[in-house]
C-alpha cells in the first residue's frame, strides 16, 4: 500500500551551519534542463549552476569521535555532514564552524541537527541538516559520539556552492507549461579522497575526479507508482521532460480550490537546474489531508534576496548529496513571505514529497527557510503558509482548522505530544500540523510550532478583530454617528489583508460600497435620515464577518445661534493692550451641537454646553469676534460681534470736591486721582454699552457710591489685602449702545476715607 511506504521525509533540527574545505572533491551540477516559465508567464532565465564538494573526517581509533582540522575550501554557502549508509542515524554531536570568505575571520562552533529522520526511500547517504552559512572559505568540523555505539561509517563534509546569477520574478501569478526537449547530463557523486593536510588548498580538491555515474534516485516500481506517468523505466530524455511544466499536463487532474492560489515562485524562479533530477514525478493517490509545516533549521540571518540561492543549496544537498530524487518539501517559504515550488510535478497537484517520515503518502510539506527555535515568525510567514495551506486543502475540501486520520507509514513517536505508534496505526492530526507531532523532531521549531493556531486560523477564516472604527467627517453623540450625505466608513481588522478577499459597506443591510481586502475604508453616499451601517468581511475562504451596526444620521441643517455673540467688559486688571471682556453666546442644533468655534481675533475651540469666555481685548481698537457652531455632521452656522473697548482717563471725569493727583508708572496714563473727603464725586460721559470701573486698591482704601444715569446702582468697598492697581472692580452693561453717565461718590469710610480712582472703561 502506497500509504506505507517508507518514503522519507527529512526534519529539521538545530542549526545553521558555515562554510567547510579540505582534499575537496568538486562535482559540478549545472546542466541543461528546463526552462520552464515562472508562475506569472514571463520567461525565467534558466537554471543556474551549483558545485559540490566534499572531503573525508577522520575517525578517531576508538569510533566515537571524527575530526576535520581547520583549512582552506573552495567558495562554498551551505554544507552538511554526511555518512553513507542511509538507514544509520548519528548518536553524536555534530558542530562546524567556517571562515568567511576573503577574511581570517572564524565563525563560532555552530552545532548541525541530527534528528530530520530517514532519508527518501532510494536514498545513497544520510547526513544532518543542511545549513546555510554565507560565503564561506574555510572550515573545520568536530564530531563527538554520545553513547557508546560507534559513529556511523564514511562520514564526510559536504559543502555547496549554490551559484550565482538573475532569476525571474518572485511573484509569479499563474502556472505556464513549457515541457523541455533536452536531455539532461549524467548525475555523479562525488569522490571522496583520503584527507589532505590542513593546508590543503582548492588545488588539491580540483584534481579529484568524479566517480562512476549513477541516478540520484531509483526509478519508481510499478506497483509503488503514483500515476501512470511516473513510468518505471523513464528514460533520460523522458525524464528530463518531467521539469514541473512538464508534468503540469501529467498525473491527476488539479481539482479547484474553495481558497485562492497564492503568488508562488516556480523552480525556475529559483533557478533549479532540472538535469539534477531527471526522474519523473509522483503523485498522491488520495489526494492531500493534512499540511506538514517545517523550518529549515538554519540561518535568520539571510536576506530574501538570497532566498533563491538557499534553496538552489537545499536542492543539491538533496539530490546530488543525499541521493533523493528530488527536494523533499513541496513548497518552502521566506522570511518575506515568499513563497517558492519545491518538489516539481505541479503546484495545483497532490505531489508526492519527502518531508514527513511515515506521513508523505497523504500529505503535503511546507518549509519555512530559518530557525524559529531562536525567532518567533513574522506575520509574513504567516500569512503566506496559511494562503498557501488554504488553496491546497480547499483542492480537496479539508477544513484547515479541522482534525483528519492518517494512516501511519511507519512506527514513530511525536515530538510534541509524547505519543507513540506502530506502522498501520490510524493517528489523528490537526489538518495543519508541525513536523514534531508526527516524528521525534523539533522541527518547525518551538516558535514556530507555537504560533500553527494562528496559521490554522488565517487559513480557515472568518476574519478576526473587525470593527468600524469611524465615519469619516463626521461626529458621534452618544450612540449616533452624524454626517452629511457623503461619507467615508473606516474600519480595521487583526487578520493580515492578504487572506481577505473583499469588504462591504452595508446601509440598512444593503451593500452601498464594495472595496478590496487591502483597503482600509470605502465611501458611500446616504439619503437623508437614520440609518444602519455596518462593515462585512470576506475571507478567503468565503466566510464572512460583520461589524455591529452604527446608527448613523445623515443631516444637512445647519445650526442656528439662539443668543447671537456679544461683549462686554468684565473685572480684572486692566492695561491698554488687554482690557477684560467677556464673550457670550449660545448656539443649538435640531440633531447635535458638537462645538462652537472661535476664529478671530484668537483662535479657541468651546464644547457644545459653553455659552461665555473670559478673554481679553486691545484698547482704542476695533475688534471683530468671528465665531462658527459646528454640529456633529459638519454643518455649519457663523456669526460675530464688534467692539472697541475705550479708556477714560481720570482726568477726564467732571470732578466735585477734593482730589489730588498721584503719578505712578503702575497708573493708567502715569497717573491717577485720590480723595479722602466725603462727597468728592467724579463723573464721566460716554456712549457705548458695557462700563467699567478702574481704581488702585490697598488695605486702608475705603468706599464709593456709584451712580448710573443718576440711579445709584451699588456701593463698591476699594479695600484689599494687596495693594493692586488699574483693577475694574465694578462694571455695568446694557443690550445696545447708547449715551450714559457714570458717577462715584466718596464715602468717607470711617478709618479708611481714602479712594484712589484710574479711569473708567467703556465698550463702544
Amino acid at each position: 500500500m502506497r500509504s506505507l511506504r517508507s518514503r522519507r521525509g527529512w526534519g529539521i533540527g538545530a542549526v545553521v551551519a558555515a562554510g567547510v574545505s579540505g582534499v575537496l572533491i568538486v562535482q559540478s551540477v549545472s546542466g541543461g534542463g528546463t526552462n520552464n516559465a515562472a508562475d506569472d508567464g514571463k520567461p525565467a532565465s534558466g537554471p543556474i549552476a551549483t558545485e559540490e564538494y566534499a572531503t573525508a573526517l577522520k575517525v578517531a581509533a576508538d569510533g566515537d569521535s571524527a575530526t576535520l582540522a581547520k583549512r582552506d575550501t573552495k567558495p562554498f554557502s551551505m554544507l552538511g555532514v554526511t555518512w553513507s549508509d542511509p538507514s544509520a542515524t548519528m548518536a553524536g554531536k555534530v558542530e562546524v564552524r567556517t571562515r568567511d570568505a576573503g577574511t581570517d575571520n572564524w565563525t563560532s562552533w555552530l552545532e548541525l541537527g541530527t534528528d530530520s529522520g530517514p532519508g527518501e526511500e532510494g536514498a545513497t547517504r544520510a547526513g544532518t541538516e543542511p545549513a546555510w552559512v554565507g560565503a564561506s572559505d574555510g572550515v573545520e568540523v568536530r564530531v563527538d559520539g554520545k553513547t557508546s555505539a560507534e559513529l556511523p561509517k564514511g562520514l564526510r563534509v559536504d559543502m555547496i556552492d549554490p551559484g550565482t546569477g538573475s532569476v525571474s520574478d518572485l511573484e509569479p501569478a499563474g502556472y505556464v507549461a513549457a515541457a523541455s526537449t533536452e536531455s539532461p547530463d549524467a548525475s555523479s557523486t562525488p569522490e571522496v579522497t583520503d584527507s589532505a593536510s590542513p593546508t590543503a588548498t582548492d588545488s588539491a580538491s580540483a584534481s579529484a575526479s568524479p566517480s562512476e555515474s549513477e541516478s540520484a534516485s531509483p526509478s519508481v516500481s510499478p506497483s509503488e507508482s503514483a500515476s501512470p506517468s511516473a513510468s518505471p523505466s523513464t528514460s533520460a530524455s523522458a525524464s528530463a521532460s518531467a521539469s514541473p511544466s512538464a508534468s503540469a499536463s501529467t498525473g491527476p487532474t488539479a481539482p479547484p480550490s474553495t481558497a485562492p492560489k497564492p503568488p508562488i515562485t516556480l523552480r525556475a524562479g529559483w533557478g533549479a537546474d532540472e538535469s539534477m533530477s531527471p526522474e519523473a514525478p509522483e503523485y498522491l493517490t488520495g489526494g492531500i489531508k493534512a499540511v506538514v509545516v517545517h523550518h529549515t533549521a538554519e540561518t535568520n540571518d539571510y536576506t530574501c534576496d538570497q532566498s533563491p540561492a538557499i534553496i538552489r543549496g537545499i536542492y543539491t544537498y538533496h539530490v546530488k548529496t543525499n541521493g533523493w530524487k528530488d527536494i523533499g518539501y513541496n513548497f518552502l517559504v521566506d522570511k518575506c513571505g515568499t513563497i517558492f515550488e519545491g518538489r516539481k510535478g505541479g503546484i495545483d497537484k497532490p505531489v508526492f514529497g519527502a518531508h514527513a517520515y511515515g506521513f508523505n503518502s497523504q500529505t503535503t510539506g511546507i518549509s519555512v527557510l530559518g530557525n524559529y527555535n531562536l525567532v518567533a515568525p513574522p506575520t509574513a510567514v504567516l500569512t503566506s503558509v496559511a494562503r498557501l495551506a488554504a488553496w491546497k486543502l480547499g483542492q480537496y475540501g479539508v477544513n484547515p482548522a479541522g482534525t483528519t486520520t492518517l494512516t501511519a507509514g511507519a512506527a514513530g513517536t511525536s515530538q510534541y505530544n509524547t505519543r507513540t505508534w506502530k506502522t498501520g496505526d490510524q493517528l489523528s492530526f490537526p489538518t495543519i500540523h508541525g513536523h514534531g507531532d508526527g516524528y521525534a523532531t523539533e522541527c518547525p521549531g518551538t516558535k514556530l510550532y507555537a504560533a500553527l493556531p494562528t496559521i490554522r486560523s488565517y487559513a480557515a477564516g472568518p476574519v478576526t478583530g473587525l470593527a468600524l472604527k469611524s465615519v469619516t467627517g463626521a461626529g458621534t453623540s452618544g450612540t449616533r454617528t452624524y454626517t452629511k450625505s457623503a461619507a467615508t466608513i473606516s474600519w480595521a481588522a487583526t487578520t493580515p489583508a492578504a487572506l481577505i478577499t473583499k469588504y462591504e459597506v452595508l446601509v440598512d443591510g444593503k451593500v452601498a460600497a464594495t472595496t478590496a481586502g487591502t483597503a482600509t475604508s470605502g465611501k458611500v453616499n446616504l439619503a437623508l435620515g437614520t440609518h444602519s451601517v455596518s462593515v462585512r468581511a470576506t475571507h478567503i475562504s468565503g466566510k464572512t464577518t460583520t461589524t455591529a451596526a452604527a446608527t448613523v444620521v445623515a443631516e444637512t441643517t445647519a445650526p442656528t445661534f439662539t443668543t447671537a455673540p456679544n461683549l462686554a467688559l468684565r473685572t480684572g486688571t486692566v492695561n491698554t493692550t488687554a482690557v477684560p471682556v467677556t464673550l457670550q453666546w449660545k448656539a443649538t442644533d435640531s440633531a447635535a451641537l458638537k462645538e462652537v468655534r472661535l476664529t478671530a481675533p484668537v483662535a479657541k475651540t468651546y464644547g457644545p454646553t459653553v455659552t461665555s469666555a473670559a478673554l481679553t481685548s486691545k484698547s482704542g481698537a476695533a475688534t471683530t469676534w468671528s465665531m462658527t457652531a459646528y454640529d456633529q455632521a459638519g454643518n455649519t452656522r457663523a456669526a460675530s460681534v464688534a467692539g472697541t473697548p475705550v479708556i477714560l482717563q481720570e482726568s477726564s471725569a467732571t470732578r466735585t470736591g477734593t482730589w489730588t493727583t498721584k503719578s505712578s508708572t503702575s497708573y493708567l496714563g502715569g497717573k491717577s486721582y485720590s480723595s479722602t473727603a466725603k462727597n468728592a464725586a467724579l463723573t464721566w460721559t460716554f456712549t457705548g454699552r458695557s462700563a467699567a470701573l478702574a481704581v488702585s486698591r490697598a488695605s486702608t482704601s475705603g468706599q464709593v457710591n456709584v451712580f448710573v444715569d443718576g440711579v445709584k446702582a451699588a456701593t463698591v468697598d476699594l479695600k484689599s489685602a494687596t495693594t493692586k492697581y488699574r483693577d475694574a472692580i465694578w462694571t455695568k452693561s446694557w443690550s445696545a449702545s447708547a449715551k450714559h453717565t457714570v458717577k462715584i461718590v466718596v464715602v468717607g469710610t470711617s478709618g479708611r476715607p481714602a479712594v484712589t480712582t484710574d479711569g473708567l472703561v467703556y465698550l463702544k
